[in-house]
């Protein structure tokens, strides 16, 4: 199955000038959905991950059936104030502005192998924060992964120090 035919492409949103990809066409397309699952625990059916941390919020759509698939715990990320318990936070840049990200601090054990797992690569802002927080609690970066990947805006650059998989790949 081809994915790239199951993305809607939205010009003009969220403002002129943007082409955004939509993966909600992908994710109400069964055999669509099933396939970017399968495809994301095959390439990491071999690896060793101790747990899975997906991202507010389109990363928990793809993390969450990829620990379950993989035997592996959830981790949970999100923006201030969400989690119950204590929580660390991280912060990043931008292009208006800054953004937080927040972990529980005993989600992580030391040395845990820690896949992270969201739906888009752009700049590499959200998915740095978050490596980040994995690594001040003391465990270790598995790899990176997402559905897609804008690659024209270079966010593989910013965290080429991780493994990265992407199902697709955007070139403008």
């Amino acid at each position: 199955m081809n994915l790239a035919n199951t993305i809607r492409e939205v010009p003009d949103f969220p403002q002129k000038g943007i082409l955004f990809y939509d993966i909600t066409t992908l994710l109400k397309n069964p055999q669509a959905l099933k396939e970017s699952i399968d495809q994301l625990t095959e390439h990491y059916r071999d690896i060793k991950i101790d747990a899975i941390a997906g991202i507010e919020s389109r990363g928990f759509i793809f993390g969450m059936p990829l620990a379950y698939n993989l035997g592996v715990g959830f981790l949970s990320v999100r923006k201030p104030n969400k989690l119950p318990a204590e929580t660390i936070s991280e912060s990043y840049a931008l292009e208006y502005g800054l953004n937080t990200l927040e972990i529980h601090v005993d989600a992580v054990e030391k040395g845990q192998k820690i896949l992270v797992v969201d739906d888009l690569l752009a700049t590499g802002g959200t998915a740095k924060a978050t490596c980040k927080l994995i690594e001040r609690l003391g465990g270790e970066v598995a790899g990176l992964a997402f559905a897609i990947e804008l690659t024209f805006l270079k966010g593989r650059e910013k965290l080429s120090q991780y493994e990265i998989f992407s199902l697709l790949q955007y070139d403008k």
